[in-house]
């Protein structure tokens, strides 16, 4: 009887769901609570079940359920509540995934860092690509792999037992008090994992970080189709001949916009494809420079998902280690660059480095000669010998149309990969998945990268290469008009807040072809003290940020994106993008991103009364 209630109020719901749950990345950012996301969206939403009400308008004004399709959506949620409701779980219990293996490397690298082990059951087969001894040798993770025939098999464990079952059915789970994490393949799909007994519960809150920085949570599109199996109704099927002509039209595409002729790769987000090369490098160093200490270079105030996530991977591998790259704000990359690679060299370790060209927030761009000079310079390791040369991975999301890869272009004689956020430009915020393309100098690193972005079973869906083969085409006019709009409002606010310090690369950097949409302004303040400098500008920067969204609620969003399609969003990265960054490394300015489809007119004149009333 229950059963049936949850079936017909998920057809309800899928019936008269808002369209954005389905097409965009983010839903309702005007009612988004980063603190509360999927609690807030689930509590409500339980509300509404209880009073069996799921008309549009109540569903539309559900709040945001985490952040972008990472980390969750409201379609993730539904589908994790309702099979949650129909086992008698949590619904925290129960976390989807668009891959099929990356579940499993969560409760891995858990068990890793506590030093608990690990048994990997399944009946039928492991997922695809599923490479135990990579996983080992190369990830340093640490389980027993068991074929069996039955659960009633599964015999009591010192440490956590996996069981994997692949099948089409959707939320059909199988439990016994022997098995700690159940796993529901489903081969277009993705998975779902359930978190099996309390004394488990603590693992939910590190594999949904997992979700959010390795990873994404199973698709809407995906959740649409899971959902409709879940209540018996029909749902399609992809077409294969449409995702290879789309496959190779994103490919081309990728190519033409960063003018190279290699192989690119397509993952299900940005976080997906740095994955992908922090781990494919990884076991490059670990082949070819065995013993080596491996060192990941990276900027402390970069965007905070690329950092956590060096990190986490630094955190898990013995031979691997961070080292800080000041780039921003006073700091000149290059100079820093040459430093920290004199350094590395002397200890004969092998270097990765990390870094946004313009950087994120103050919109910087180096002296890309000098770069190539110190990223091309023989270096000697304290014996004497010749110190292995690094590889440049650059974040490229802000400007991906400049060319620096191709024959002839500034880094084509240096070891680098250029990897963009699909969630931006290439898509325009219609889905996440992210790209990587390497130079001439890189293509068998590329190869390794693509292992381990099959091994991760982070391939972008044949929806998301859908969404690209249609945006890709446009993607280099939508960043000229969208530069053309910032440079008009960058040039206003220059006009009439001439005391604020404005982040935005020179007329003679877009003559280069560097012509983001993104700037940051660092607001004037007052006060006696450093501190009440610093509290009267934040306070100030939320003024500026809440006044635009109020006035303008149609285009202005409070967001971290920007390559969007229409309108213009705000956000303070201290508190958004650098949300893991150490507090020191933190910018309390306001970052602003516009669109070529926007009213810039009404956007100076809201501007304009900020201006009056301070």
């Amino acid at each position: 009887m229950k059963d049936n209630k949850i079936f017909n109020y998920i057809k309800e719901v899928l019936k008269n769901m808002p369209t954005g749950w389905l097409s965009i990345t983010t839903h309702r950012l005007d009612i988004y609570d980063e603190k509360l996301a999927k609690i807030e969206f689930l509590q409500q939403f339980e509300a509404l079940f209880n009073i069996n009400n799921a008309t549009s308008s109540v569903l539309n004004e559900l709040p945001t359920a985490y952040d972008y399709i990472r980390l969750g959506h409201p379609l993730s949620c539904v589908l994790e509540w309702g099979i949650a409701h129909l086992h008698q779980l949590s619904p925290e219990n129960v976390i989807s995934f668009s891959s099929k293996t990356i579940p499993i490397l969560a409760i891995l690298r858990k068990n890793l860092l506590e030093h608990k082990n690990t048994q990997i059951i399944y009946s039928d087969k492991l997922p695809k690509n599923f490479d135990a001894e990579v996983l080992k040798q190369i990830y340093g993770y640490k389980f027993e792999l068991k074929k069996i025939e039955d659960t009633e098999a599964i015999s009591d464990f010192n440490g956590s037992t996996i069981f994997i079952s692949e099948q089409e059915e959707i939320g059909s789970i199988n439990l016994n008090s022997n098995i700690d994490f159940f796993i529901n393949l489903h081969e277009e799909l993705g998975s779902i994992l359930i978190v099996n007994g309390k004394q488990n519960e603590n693992y939910v809150s590190d594999i949904q970080h997992v979700r959010r920085r390795e990873t994404i949570a199973m698709t809407p599109a995906n959740c649409l189709t899971a959902l409709k199996l879940l209540v018996k109704q029909p749902s399609d099927t992809p077409n294969k001949k449409t995702i290879k002509a789309n496959k190779k039209s994103v490919l081309n595409s990728i190519n033409n916009i960063t003018g190279t002729t290699t192989q690119a790769l397509v993952a299900s987000s940005g976080l997906s494809i740095q994955y992908a090369i922090l781990m494919g490098l990884i076991h490059d160093a670990v082949e070819n420079h065995k013993g080596k200490a491996i060192k990941i270079i990276v900027p402390p105030n970069c965007y905070g998902g690329t950092n956590d996530q060096a990190r986490r991977v630094a955190a898990c591998i013995d031979n691997v280690e961070i080292v800080d790259l000041p780039v921003d704000g006073g700091n000149d990359m290059v100079q820093s660059i040459d430093l920290v690679l004199a350094k590395i060299a002397k200890e004969d370790a092998v270097p990765y480095i990390i870094a946004e060209i313009p950087t994120n927030p103050r919109v910087e761009v180096p002296n890309l000669i000098e770069l190539k000079k110190v990223l091309s310079q023989e270096r000697k390791t304290a014996s004497g010998t010749i110190a292995i040369d690094p590889v440049f991975i650059l974040d490229q999301t802000f400007c991906p149309n400049v060319h620096f890869l191709g024959d002839n272009e500034i880094l084509s004689t240096v070891r680098t990969i250029s990897f963009a956020s699909g969630s931006k430009f290439p898509s325009g915020g219609k889905c996440t998945a992210g790209y990587c393309v390497g130079n001439q100098k890189t293509i068998a690193l590329v190869k390794k990268i693509e292992q381990h972005l099959a091994l991760c079973d982070n391939e972008a869906t044949a929806l998301q290469y859908e969404i690209l083969a249609k945006q890709m085409p446009s993607m280099k006019q939508r960043i000229i008009d969208a530069y053309k709009n910032t440079r008009e409002f960058v040039n206003f606010i220059h006009k009439t807040l001439p005391e604020a310090k404005i982040n935005f690369v020179s007329e003679a950097l877009a003559t280069q072809g560097f012509t983001p949409s993104v700037f940051s302004l660092d607001l004037p303040t007052k006060g006696n003290t450093d501190e009440e400098r610093e509290t009267y500008k934040r306070a100030l920067n939320l003024r500026l940020i809440n006044l635009m969204i109020n006035e303008i609620p149609d285009e202005s969003k409070f967001c971290v994106s920007y390559g969007q399609l229409k309108g213009c969003y705000w956000t303070i990265p201290a508190t958004s993008t650098q949300g893991t960054t150490k507090e020191g490394d933190k910018d309390y300015i306001v970052r602003a991103s516009l669109s070529g489809n926007m009213d810039l007119e009404m956007h100076k004149k809201v501007f304009l009364r900020f201006v009056d009333s301070i």
